[in-house]
């Protein structure tokens, strides 16, 4: 009897021990009744335990790290909160018999104008070039072309030193590297930098010596440097395979193409198509049309039309799917780079794309990650005012140039908050205030009036209301499209904000209805003042489609047949410009002045 009795009083301690040393995991957003039914803890054990705690808690209240640690002390648990995107990437490689050979996602890399670009355009015999501002990538874009009816998935990076980051996320992205180097330049500053992100993601490379057609050409030359970056190519006796190719006269394309297949079959990529559909987000913005979009490429699963999914704090319903040509697709495998719509927000680029049971399980998820974010987030300042920061300058504190940051797409804003602070010195520091994708707003305009700081608006064109605000308020616009053009710009401001600046005001904008060719005078725009106000020997520029295609001063003004000074909204004019006879119908010509502005 007393040994039995001695045997019952041991169960429990024993119970107890197994589930102290039992590792729990819990997915991200899960509430306490989940944790209570994995656990088998009672419901009134939690809350009992609980509330002389201090903790106000609900059956439904979710699982974040600071409960789940003091959970783990009062039960003796071994609790892990993990990301729903973890949970799917170990179901996935955790079943080996169920994971099949997946074509290769390829990323091109490599210095700027050394033929990346153009080399992807002559493996797709397309223009891509041609799309992008000053002839140099901007964004990062994914294709697929089909070689030996095997698909690969190219994904072009920009080769601009600006662009550090997003060769860094697509390195990730990346199953194999293609490098790009011009046989009459040989390796430069990008070029190494790129042979680093390749080397910290692990991903193998593929040696291209491009512009081999060039009369400098020294493909020698370029194999040297390359060995003195850690590359030494195979016919040096290294392990690095290396493709000797002409972008421009399409040379040895096939062969670079057939290494690529090659070396995807003998490192075996390989996803599991039977779990829930997961991806990396490469690419988001705000499309007026679509709404929240994103170019996706699939890792693990099958992403189908109208699947629920979380994507960072974003979540939704695949409404729509696209391939890279805007041909609707019905579904996406693993390695395809897919555009989706339907999020309730523009995602974060190189975010994981998680498909989920159903929408009211992503709302969950997204709401727990958006507290999660308000936690960590430092407190923006309320109260600041420009007499406040005035006073600090005075007083011989540190002076700020703050920005406000708005872009086409969420890689520029990554770009831009990376390089932007690096031009600080040691009198100015430059503060991004806000930074977010899509058009330039009013609250924009106001956080920029309360902040004293200067918008920087990138590959978007504001409106002209919110360009009449910017004035009202005296907040200045600067609008950019190729990002070296901008740091010159930040650079400059930076050297000079103690020397009086020029600063351009708005005047008004006048558009072109007709045109006059009038001998001993010249080409004389007959106008239509839209808003503002226009004045003789104004500053002027020509913009037609948004795009400016002249840049001068307006020599000559009349109404009627009078000469006048100046000529106010709703009224017609006459303009001619300073050597400029291209005029179409439909052209808008904005009128400014440039003053002069003495820093406060």
């Amino acid at each position: 009897m007393e040994a039995k009795e001695k045997k019952k009083k041991e169960e429990p301690k024993t119970k107890t021990s197994k589930s102290t040393s039992k590792k729990i995991t819990l997915r991200e957003g899960g509430t306490l009744k989940e944790l209570s039914e994995k656990t088998e803890i009672k419901f009134k054990d939690l809350l009992e335990t609980l509330r002389p705690k201090r903790h106000s808690i609900s059956v439904n209240d979710m699982v974040d790290e600071s409960l789940a640690e003091l959970i783990s002390k009062e039960f003796k648990l071994n609790l892990e909160i993990v990301s729903i995107e973890k949970e799917i990437r170990t179901q996935a490689e955790s079943h080996p018999k169920e994971m099949i050979l997946r074509h290769p996602v390829v990323t091109i890399m490599g210095h700027v104008d050394h033929g990346k670009t153009t080399l992807l355009d002559a493996i797709r015999e397309s223009n891509l070039v041609g799309k992008e501002s000053g002839g140099i990538t901007q964004h990062i874009g994914a294709y697929r072309i089909f070689h030996a009816n095997r698909p690969i998935t190219f994904i072009d990076t920009p080769g601009h030193e600006a662009f550090t980051q997003l060769r860094a996320r697509g390195a990730k992205l990346t199953d194999i590297v293609v490098l790009v180097v011009a046989a009459d330049d040989g390796v430069m500053p990008q070029t190494v930098e790129a042979i680093h992100h390749a080397k910290d993601a692990n991903v193998p490379i593929i040696v291209v010596i491009n512009k081999i057609d060039k009369k400098n050409a020294d493909i020698d030359k370029a194999k040297q440097q390359l060995s003195k970056e850690g590359l030494l190519v195979e016919d040096w006796g290294g392990k690095t395979i290396s493709v000797e190719v002409s972008a421009k006269e399409k040379t040895n394309l096939d062969e670079l193409l057939e290494m690529i297949l090659l070396l995807g079959d003998v490192i075996e990529i390989k996803a599991n198509p039977k779990v829930q559909a997961q991806g990396i987000v490469l690419e988001a913005g705000l499309d007026a049309k679509k709404g929240a979009v994103a170019t996706v490429i699939m890792q693990h699963g099958i992403l189908s039309q109208r699947e629920a999914f979380i994507c960072g704090t974003c979540y939704g319903k695949a409404r729509a799917l696209f391939d890279e040509k805007g041909k609707p697709l019905k579904k996406a495998e693993p390695s395809m780079p897919v555009e989706v719509l339907g999020f309730s927000d523009v995602p974060v680029a190189g975010d994981y794309f998680q498909v989920v049971s159903d929408l009211e399980t992503a709302k969950q998820i997204a709401q727990y990650r958006l507290s999660q974010v308000k936690k960590t987030e430092a407190p923006r300042p309320e109260h600041l005012t420009l007499d406040e920061l005035f006073k600090k300058m005075e007083e011989g504190e540190i002076k700020e140039l703050p920005l406000i940051m708005k872009t086409d797409v969420h890689g520029s804003v990554e770009v831009l908050s990376d390089i932007l602070p690096n031009l600080s010195t040691d009198q100015i520091k430059i503060k991004i205030v806000h930074s977010a994708t899509g058009k330039i707003t009013e609250s924009d305009v106001h956080l920029a009036t309360a902040s004293n700081a200067i918008i920087i608006g990138y590959n978007i064109k504001p409106d002209q209301k919110i360009l009449d605000l910017a004035k009202k308020e005296s907040v200045e616009i600067r609008i950019y499209k190729v990002i070296y053009e901008l740091t010159k710009d930040i650079k400059k401001a930076v050297a000079g904000m103690l020397e009086p600046i020029l600063k351009e005001t708005h005047l008004g904008n006048a558009e072109v209805r007709r045109i006059f060719s009038i001998s001993r005078i010249g080409v004389i725009a007959g106008c239509y003042v839209t808003d503002g106000i226009i004045t003789r020997n104004a500053e002027a520029r020509v913009l037609r489609a948004d795009e400016e295609v002249y840049k001068g001063r307006i020599s000559s003004l009349k109404h009627l047949k009078e000469n006048v000074t100046e000529v106010k909204k709703d009224y017609e004019c006459g303009i001619r410009l300073d050597k400029f006879k291209e005029f179409q119908e439909g052209d808008i010509i904005e009128a400014f002045v440039i003053e002069k502005e003495i820093p406060k």
